[in-house]
């Protein structure tokens, strides 16, 4: 495979980023940063990740950069590391508080090689606090941060975005953000920094405006009874004929009523406003929702303002007409997956790599970055090419 080692086409191309493999918001920020045209080499322990796909070309997370193996417990490994972290802007771990500085590898040891880079550390709990050192999951650190007692229509259990929220929310677009204002920040002093994003740190940011809302006394903390819960029937989720939904979010009065209209009810004088809103109303309209399909609703609303759109499955989703046009899913060797975002009016961010095998650009990766023994340290057993 030939590898496009900076060559990336988005603006962040020249950006040299080295990756200490993890799993979760690790890997999708250092994606991220592959995707807007970083140039990132993958450092992973000998076996590949704790949990890996079967087919590692589908995972898509992986792609944009090579996948180097390095057995972090030989020092002649350990080296190689510290000389890619010369030659680096950016470092990114994702390790428990402590482990990166027991590998050798920490902010001391890669700050001494490297004062101008800018270490990223990316956790649940963060690298302080009573929790730092404890094991946990998106599940765990967004119910610490208050978000998840919220969440879902249900009142007897919150409910879930999967991992979408903690990991990913919180996690890796945080580590993203801070990445890049240390980046900013250095050009002015010259001086590298450590990045500490904690999930919980960054999910109890994205839940600002529910602060608010609990500050104002517009907020409930009960499941079903808020603005953007479900608590008012013009914001909220109803099943059609096919057993498929639409979801509608016609909550100013202009769009109520488009909603209205278009739905086929008498339209109240208002847009209904506050906690606890009319059964009556929700009751018409999802009565009027289960007599027609999803399709057949999409075509109602199509070009309306009311805010009502289908919710579509992920595997229908490319397909839907809005999204085809603007490429929001990008197939690459048989695999659909998300194309880079957000876009750029001159630096165009474009896939680079597909996802490959651990270890498969062993020697051809740090040979790029500069390691003039990648052969050598291959037969050592510091480094792991893939297996055949």
């Amino acid at each position: 495979m030939t590898l496009a080692l900076g060559r990336g086409t988005g603006p962040l191309r020249g950006l040299r980023v080295v990756e200490i493999a993890g799993i979760g918001p690790g890997p999708h920020a250092c994606m991220l940063l592959a995707d807007l045209g970083a140039d990132v080499i993958r450092i992973e322990r000998p076996g590949g990740p704790v949990l890996s796909l079967e087919d590692p070309r589908h995972d898509i997370a992986l792609r944009g950069r090579p996948r180097v193996t390095l057995d972090l417990k030989a020092p002649d490994a350990v080296d190689t590391v510290l000389s890619l972290v010369e030659r680096a802007d950016v470092l990114v771990e994702g390790g428990r508080p402590g482990v990166a500085e027991r590998l050798g590898i920490g902010p001391d040891e890669c700050m001494a090689r490297n004062p101008r880079l800018v270490y990223g550390r990316i956790t649940g709990w963060g690298q302080s606090g009573p929790l730092a050192a404890r094991a946990g999951h998106d599940l765990n650190y967004t119910a610490v941060a208050g978000t998840l007692h919220g969440l879902g229509q249900d009142r007897s259990k919150p409910h879930f975005p999967s991992n979408l929220l903690g990991d990913f929310g919180g996690g890796s677009t945080y580590l993203v953000i801070g990445v890049l204002a240390a980046l900013v920040e250095r050009g002015a002093s010259g001086r590298g920094q450590v990045v500490d994003a904690a999930i919980v740190d960054g999910v109890a940011h994205l839940n600002a405006m529910t602060s608010s809302f609990l500050a104002a006394g517009m907020h409930t903390e009960r499941r079903g009874e808020n603005i953007l819960d479900g608590g008012l029937p013009n914001y909220d989720v109803y099943e059609t004929a096919d057993g498929e939904h639409m979801a509608v979010g016609a909550l100013e009065p202009k769009f109520f009523e488009e909603f209205t209209r278009l739905l086929g009810i008498e339209s109240p004088k208002a847009a209904p406003g506050g906690a606890a809103a009319p059964g009556k109303l929700r009751a018409e309209i999802a009565a009027r929702f289960r007599e027609r399909t999803r399709d057949e609703w999409s075509e109602v609303f199509a070009g309306s303002d009311a805010c009502v759109t289908p919710v579509m499955r992920l595997s229908e989703a490319p397909a839907h007409p809005h999204v085809a046009e603007r490429g929001v899913f990008v197939q690459r060797d048989g695999v659909t997956q998300p194309a880079p975002a957000p876009r750029f009016s001159r630096t165009t961010a474009s896939l680079s790599t597909p996802p490959s095998e651990p270890g498969e650009n062993t020697v051809e990766a740090l040979t790029a970055w500069g390691i003039d023994d990648a052969e050598s340290l291959v037969a050592s057993g510091a480094a792991v090419p893939a297996a055949r």
